[in-house]
C-alpha cells in the first residue's frame, strides 16, 4: 500500500464551518480543526479541509487470540479470532494497559500494512471464525474497521468491535451495522469518573449499550474494568447493576475485570479478587443471567451457568474450555433453557494461545 493512499484516506463524519474550520463528527469530543490540526485522538487530521484517517491500511501488528479473550463468552466460544489496532484513541484513560499504543506519536510503530481483503484472507486462511477491532479503539479508525469488516462478511468472517463505545449518534448507526459483536467497556458508573480518568464522558456509552440493545442485532458483552477507590464502590456497583438490568435487560454478559497497575496509575494496588466476587454478587442479585470475573484466576466466575437451574454449561480455566455441555447449539442438557448468545454445536478447539502472525504472508 503506497503512503499516498495511507495519508489521504478522507473519512466520512464531519463538515466544513463557517468559520473555516472542519468539525469532526466521529465521537463527542467535536474537535474542530484547522488545516494541518490533529483531533485528540491524533489519527484523524485536517489536510486539504477534510478529515482525513492517516492509518487507514497500517497496523500495529496482528494476532490470533482466544475469542474469550476480548472478552466475549457467548460468541462462538472456542473459536479464535484474528486481532489488530492502529494507534491513537479518543480517551485518555490513566490506567490503560495499551498505553503504547493508544498513545502513539511514532507512526514507525505501525509496521504491518494491509489492505481489508488481506486481512480478511488472512483470517480465512488461519480458520478463525472472526477478526477483531481492538488493542485500540476502532470508533478512530472506524472507516477502515468498516471496510475491513465488508471484506471479511464476504469470506464468511465476522466482525467484532472490542471499544469504549464513545461515539456519536450521528457516525454509531453506520458503524455498528458492519458488526456481527461487541465488547463495550463500561469503563465506570459516574461523570466524575469519566472525566477525571478517563477525559471522557459516560452518557455517549450509555448511549451506545443501549442503541445496540434496541436498534441492532449485534450480540454484544460489557466490560468493566474494577480500580480500587475509583469505581469500586458497592453503591456504583449496585447502580450500575441496576441500570443494566432495567434498560439492557437479563442476558447481557458483564464482565467484571481485575485492574492491574499501568500508565499513570502505577501507584495504585491490583484489584482483589474478593472485589470482583463482590462485584458479580451484586450483579447477579439484580438479575443478571451472565456475570463474570476476569484477570483473575477464578473457575467459578469464568464459567457459564444455566440460570434455570443452575447446571455448568461452559466450564472455563482462564481462556480454556473443560466442558462445553451445551445442546442444540443453545439449550441446558437438563432444563432445556435457552442460553443467550451465538453457539456452534461444539466448541472451537484454539484454546488459550495467543499466536502473532505476519500478514504480508498473506
Amino acid at each position: 500500500m503506497s503512503d499516498s493512499l495511507e495519508s489521504q484516506y478522507v473519512g466520512r463524519f464531519w463538515h466544513k464551518l463557517d468559520d473555516g474550520r472542519v468539525l469532526c463528527n466521529l465521537c463527542p469530543r467535536q474537535c474542530k480543526l484547522h488545516e494541518g490540526q490533529r483531533g485528540f485522538c491524533f489519527v484523524r487530521q485536517n489536510i486539504g479541509d477534510k478529515i482525513v484517517l492517516t492509518t487507514y491500511g497500517r497496523s500495529s501488528g496482528f494476532c490470533v487470540d482466544p475469542i474469550e479473550k476480548k472478552p466475549l463468552n457467548h460468541f462462538y466460544p472456542g473459536t479464535g479470532i484474528l486481532s489488530f489496532g492502529t494507534a491513537g484513541c479518543n480517551l485518555g484513560c490513566k490506567f490503560c494497559q495499551n498505553w503504547d499504543i493508544s498513545k502513539s506519536r511514532e507512526w514507525d510503530r505501525l509496521t504491518d500494512e494491509a489492505g481489508p481483503e488481506k486481512i480478511a484472507r488472512a483470517a480465512k486462511a488461519l480458520g478463525c471464525s472472526s477478526v477483531a477491532f481492538t488493542y485500540n479503539d476502532p470508533v478512530i479508525f472506524a472507516e477502515y474497521a468498516m471496510d475491513v469488516a465488508d471484506a471479511c462478511h464476504e469470506q464468511g468472517v465476522k466482525a467484532v468491535a472490542v471499544t469504549a463505545g464513545y461515539i456519536t449518534d450521528e457516525a454509531r448507526p453506520e458503524f455498528y451495522k458492519h458488526m456481527d459483536g461487541a465488547n463495550v467497556d463500561l469503563k465506570g458508573f459516574t461523570e466524575e469518573f469519566y472525566k477525571n480518568i478517563t477525559f471522557g464522558a459516560l452518557q455517549p456509552v450509555l448511549d451506545t449499550l443501549v442503541y445496540l440493545k434496541k436498534e441492532t442485532n449485534v450480540w454484544f458483552e460489557i466490560t468493566n474494568l474494577v480500580i480500587p477507590g475509583e469505581n469500586d464502590s458497592e453503591k456504583e456497583l449496585h447502580e450500575m447493576s441496576e441500570w443494566i438490568m432495567k434498560n439492557l435487560g437479563t442476558d447481557v454478559p458483564l464482565h467484571f475485570t481485575a485492574f492491574h497497575p499501568d500508565f499513570k496509575m502505577m501507584g495504585y494496588p491490583p484489584t482483589p479478587p474478593a472485589t470482583l466476587t463482590k462485584a458479580r454478587a451484586i450483579a447477579m442479585s439484580k438479575g443478571l443471567h451472565y456475570v463474570y470475573t476476569g484477570n483473575v484466576h477464578d473457575a467459578d466466575g469464568g464459567s457459564t451457568y444455566c440460570y434455570g437451574c443452575g447446571k455448568v454449561l461452559i466450564r472455563r480455566d482462564w481462556h480454556n474450555i473443560l466442558e462445553y455441555n451445551l445442546v442444540n447449539k443453545n439449550q441446558c442438557p437438563q432444563c432445556k433453557t435457552v442460553c443467550a448468545g451465538h453457539f456452534n454445536d461444539a466448541p472451537g478447539s484454539w484454546g488459550a494461545r495467543r499466536l502473532p502472525i505476519d500478514i504480508s504472508n498473506f
